[in-house]
């Protein structure tokens, strides 16, 4: 009895090996098959990641749902999505008024397998031009338009001669709507920094400043009356980010900090 019992233990652990060896067979490889999203009929049978046994799913939402077959990562390897460099940016939409200018890139690799989704493929900023096809824009931008210091080096200067020197007014926030609170794209988020009472610094210079100009729309340099009066901005970018302001004064050149200076579109 003894020699019997001790014959059969070799014969159960080689049955009960190959038994197990056999269930982990079943894979997303085997199967074959890899799917996006939640798809209930990407399912297999083994071992699942978490090292329990039973039905695993090949699918791209097993990722989340921890239910992903053991060899999934492997079997369906993450792609994340991959995107073409930016455009440049385009003239802005309509001459001779605040609008917008846009940019955009192209999917070259959807995402597959859980892979990084892709970003947005187009953004917008506030622009001005200030030439139309026939002439210059014969309106002047009111109330005063602005944007962000940054967007000085990417607008077009045209052929304003270099002898055209600008300046900087400094002025008060005075009041301001909710819209400037609720500005999220990469390129109006400037607008979350303006503050009421904070002293912002915006620069009048080319082309906002043009040949035969002494100043720029809406800074309150027209006269005295219109030096002391509260005035009217709007950010561009944003209709809806608008507000009041009080001149402090002319300075020749911005001091304040990089969040509240400004251009006069």
């Amino acid at each position: 009895m003894t020699v019997q019992r001790g014959g059969s233990v070799p014969l159960v652990c080689l049955w009960v090996s190959l038994f197990l060896v056999g269930r982990c067979r079943s894979s997303c490889r085997e199967t074959g098959v890899c799917c996006t999203g939640r798809d209930p009929s990407c399912i297999s049978k083994g071992w699942r990641s978490d090292r329990s046994f039973g039905p695993c799913y090949c699918d791209q939402a097993c990722v989340s749902t921890l239910d992903c077959c053991h060899d999934y990562d492997t079997a369906c390897p993450a792609l994340s999505c991959v995107v073409s460099e930016w455009t440049e940016w385009s003239d802005c939409a309509e001459p001779c008024r605040a609008t917008v200018r846009r940019r955009s890139r192209m999917v070259l690799q959807e995402p597959l397998n859980a892979g990084t989704p892709c970003p947005n493929l187009e953004e917008r900023a506030g622009c001005a031009e200030y030439w139309s096809k026939q002439a210059n824009c014969r309106n002047p931008l009111v109330p005063a338009m602005i944007i962000t210091g940054g967007f000085g080096d990417a607008r077009k200067k045209r052929d304003i001669p270099d002898s055209i020197i600008g300046y900087c007014v400094q002025f008060q926030l005075t009041s301001l709507t909710k819209g400037c609170q609720l500005s999220w794209s990469p390129h109006t988020q400037w607008m979350q920094h303006l503050r009421e009472g904070h002293q912002v610094c915006v620069e009048c210079r080319p082309p906002a400043l043009a040949a035969g100009q002494t100043h720029c729309a809406g800074d309150g340099e027209d006269d005295l009356e219109s030096r002391r009066q509260s005035l009217q901005w709007q950010a561009v970018g944003n209709p809806r980010c608008r507000g009041v302001w009080r001149r402090v004064g002319r300075l020749e050149a911005c001091s304040c900090p990089t969040a509240h200076s400004f251009l006069f579109i």
